[in-house]
Parts: C-alpha cells; structure tokens; sequence
C-alpha cells in the first residue's frame, strides 16, 4: 500500500489525507478489515499515534492524531468542546436549499437519542440527463457542509432526513441512484469528504487550519456531474 499522505505536521500533531475505505482502527463491525490507519500511520512514522478524532470508513479526508497523550487529551476535549471547525463536502441527490440548519436528533445504537446539528451551504447544482427515476434528467448538488455535533454518521444521517442523500451511502442513501452510479459510471465510493480542520493549536497558540485535497473519484464525480465550475466558497 502507498504511504498515507501528510498534510500538516509538527511535533505534537500530524493529519493525514484518509483514502476511502481505510478504517481509523480496528472495529468489530468491521471484520473483514486487516488495514488500518492507526498502524499504518505508526509504522510509516516509527512511532505511537493518537486518533484524537474519527471518519467513517466510506468517507474521505482530513485525519488528525496527537504524538503524545497530553496533546491527545486536549485535542479530543477540544472537539467534544465544539473548538474544532469541521468542514465537508458532498455531492447529494437533488437540488439543496441555498443554505439551512438541519436540527435533528439521532439515535445511537444503544438507544441513547443526542443532539445533532449540521450546517449546509450550496455550493452548485447542476441537471444532467440520466433517466433514474421517472424523469429523464436527474439533480445533483455540491453542498458545503459544516457539523456542529460529531454523532456517528451524522452526516449521512442528516442529509438522508431533509430527502437529499449522498451520492454512493449505503444504507442511508438512495438504492436506485447508487445502483445507478454503479451499473453505469463504475463508482463505488461514497461522495462525501473532509475537506478541512480549523482549531487553535494547543501550546502555540496559532491558528491552523489543514485542508484535505480530493480524491480522483470525487472530482471525476464532479465531472460526469456538471459540478466542475471554479467557486470560491470554502
């Protein structure tokens, strides 16, 4: 396997581009993994690393891990705290509002109901002439999306709720476009992606903000999709 792309690191920190499909660390839901970024990251280091936070397997983008347990603490207080800006982006089925808050709570798997509340913005929509449903064209939308809770899969939960689901979500997302995209543009990943991380960092103070580029499926997506035009929105 290639070696993990590093985006930003210093002598507390390191974040890593995370491909699609690359499990954070083992997980028994997940037996048929034997990769995961955790050791691969340790070994392509040399040394102990600390997940301070956690992508979905399907999901794309900005890793970050602590290189010590004091930095490891603060940074996961800070995400518990809301201290760290997260930011996405998708390309979801239908046309998106302009911009909204999607206030919804979710359920974990243990029964316990948390609140949960993802910011959106619209980046481009476009119409293209695939005959899925029972329309000849089909809308897609580019969506800025920015959590302000970090429940599990609450993107993908979210975007499922106000009917405009991700691209490639399975089980959240919609069985005929994924099949769709599949069958017929050979895409198996789903199109979601963590484009950037802002926080102040722990004992500099300074401000860092790491971005994620996107990976080739997301911007040939993007292609086949008409969502290619230059914006400035990050």
């Amino acid at each position: 396997m290639d070696p993990l792309e590093i985006l930003f690191q210093c002598e507390h920190l390191v974040a890593i581009n995370k491909p699609n499909g690359l499990l954070v660390h083992r997980s028994p839901i997940a037996s048929d993994a034997d990769v995961f970024a955790v050791q691969l990251l340790r070994d392509q280091l040399g040394r102990k690393v600390y997940p301070v936070h956690r992508l979905d397997r399907k999901t794309s983008g900005v890793l970050l891990f602590a290189l010590d347990e004091a930095t490891n603490t603060e940074m996961q207080r800070k995400f518990m705290d809301g201290e760290i800006g997260k930011t996405y982006h998708a390309i979801v089925r239908g046309y998106t509002p302009d911009n909204g808050t999607i206030d919804y709570p979710l359920k974990r798997d243990d029964g316990v109901t948390q609140d949960a509340v993802t910011y959106f913005e619209t980046l481009m929509r476009s119409e293209v002439p695939f005959a899925i449903g029972k329309h000849p064209t089909s809308r897609y939308s580019l969506v800025k999306l920015n959590p302000a809770t970090g429940r599990m899969h609450q993107l993908r939960k979210h975007l499922a709720h106000i009917l405009h689901p991700i691209i490639g979500d399975r089980p959240h997302g919609c069985n005929k476009q994924n099949r769709f995209f599949k069958e017929h543009l050979h895409m198996m990943q789903m199109m979601l992606h963590a484009v950037e991380l802002e926080f102040v960092h722990p004992f500099t103070k300074e401000r860092v903000t790491i971005q994620a580029p996107f990976p080739a499926e997301f911007s040939r997506m993007r292609e086949v999709l008409l969502l290619t035009a230059d914006y400035t929105r990050n």
